[in-house]
């Protein structure tokens, strides 16, 4: 017997064999071997927007020609109240058919709009006419007229960039107190009296009003207590009856039941110290101490020193705080804090859905789908706010300034 033989009966080794293809499969990709798999771009295109936060708005300098003297576009704006007029008529955008907003968040965007008070920043008048000096004289000629009345509110900054001093007509302040359901004849036409007699004063005369005037007007919004501003003269001062701005006695709040109503002041503390507006108007209409159909009694006069006030101006006064620091977060994503004026306006409206064909196309190259404007920040956070107005504020209030570049239109930049 042969000692030589070969491994091929008892070796382990198998060799593959060559699936056979398909015709299909054959016949239809020349790299049947290769894995079939999406790039990375298109999978990540399905879920990049338009507002990602980590997205340099622009990287380039733009070229500079010059300021733009102003920002109006309406060359019929002759004066201080038809610039006011336009201001607030043009606050907001109309709603958009295809919004992606449910009939709920429709009405809360048309009600909270329609509860904002008439006031106009002062720093917006200036941004649409181009002498500061003919606005403030003539600011003061329709104040002392009593057209016009100026309206400051402590402690929201100094300087043009400061949000306290706004303007309201006469007459639109008349009118929203007339058209506040629940205020009797006498009240209204005494309020309105006052607020004519004196134009230049922010203050009502104590004694003027009874204890139940002032307080269902402090309820709606319409008056709030004095506030005496910190000096250094004051700041460490004991309170006392004169300084304390309100009815409620710290020795009862003391004698009282812990827990109770009378230990945080009884019914009604926060708005005998000031505080006021919708909530304070539905408590008292649930409880039953504001009706349509209610007689004021002629009682005590209230000796306390009471300021004019407007309902929701500190819905107002929130809503210009956040829209301004969001431009100015938009303009600091840019290398150099400036960018295109259209490129700032396409991510303040959050490149909502156009039904332009350019647009569409613009936005297919660019790699992302456009969004309705309900899930825009511009709907969901602003209301619809126009860029055109905010943009107008900031400049007005001396955050931006907008200048010709001669390639690509206006720039905008952070000053």
């Amino acid at each position: 017997m042969p000692f030589t033989f070969t491994a091929a009966p008892s070796s382990r080794i198998s060799k593959t064999k060559p699936k056979k293809l398909s015709f299909k499969q054959a016949a239809s990709s020349p790299f049947p071997k290769l894995n079939l798999q999406k790039s990375a771009s298109r999978a990540r295109s399905k879920v990049k927007t338009v507002e990602d936060d980590d997205e340099t708005l622009f990287e380039d300098r733009l070229d500079d020609q010059g300021l733009v003297a102003t920002l109006a576009t309406d060359l019929r704006l002759r004066d201080v109240a038809q610039t006011m007029k336009y201001i607030r008529s043009h606050m907001f955008d109309e709603l958009p058919e295809r919004g992606g907003m449910n009939s709920t968040r429709i009405a809360e965007v048309l009600n909270f709009r329609k509860s904002l008070p008439p006031i106009v920043p002062n720093a917006h008048v200036h941004a649409l006419i181009k002498s500061p000096t003919v606005v403030e004289r003539e600011i003061a000629e329709l104040t002392a007229a009593g057209i016009l009345r100026r309206i400051v509110v402590p402690g929201r900054g100094v300087g043009r960039s400061s949000i306290s001093d706004a303007l309201v007509l006469v007459e639109d302040w008349e009118r929203l107190v007339r058209d506040t359901k629940g205020f009797d004849g006498d009240l209204v036409d005494a309020y309105v009296r006052q607020l004519q007699a004196s134009a230049q004063r922010s203050n009502i005369a104590p004694g003027t009003l009874t204890v139940d005037e002032a307080t269902m007007l402090m309820r709606a919004g319409f008056l709030s207590a004095a506030s005496q501003p910190l000096n250094s003269a004051n700041v460490f001062v004991r309170p006392d009856k004169a300084s304390s701005g309100t009815m409620t006695s710290m020795a009862s709040i003391a004698r009282a039941a812990s827990g109770s109503l009378d230990a945080i002041g009884g019914h009604g503390a926060v708005h005998a110290a000031g505080g006021g507006g919708s909530g304070g108007l539905r408590a008292g209409r649930q409880e039953g101490d504001m009706t349509s159909d209610v007689t004021l009694k002629k009682g005590p006069k209230d000796r306390r020193e009471l300021q004019f006030a407007l309902p929701s101006t500190g819905s107002f006064l929130k809503l210009l705080t956040d829209a301004r620091s969001h431009l100015l977060a938009l303009l600091s994503k840019s290398k150099y804090n400036e960018a295109p004026l259209y490129l700032l306006r396409e991510r303040w409206d959050g490149g909502v859905a156009s039904t332009e064909h350019t647009a569409r196309s613009s936005m297919h190259r660019k790699g992302f789908e456009a969004v309705l404007p309900g899930r825009t920040r511009k709907w969901k956070q602003f209301y619809g706010l126009r860029f055109d107005w905010v943009l107008e504020e900031c400049v007005g209030a001396g955050l931006v300034e907008v200048f010709e570049t001669g390639s690509v239109g206006r720039g905008v930049r952070i000053v």
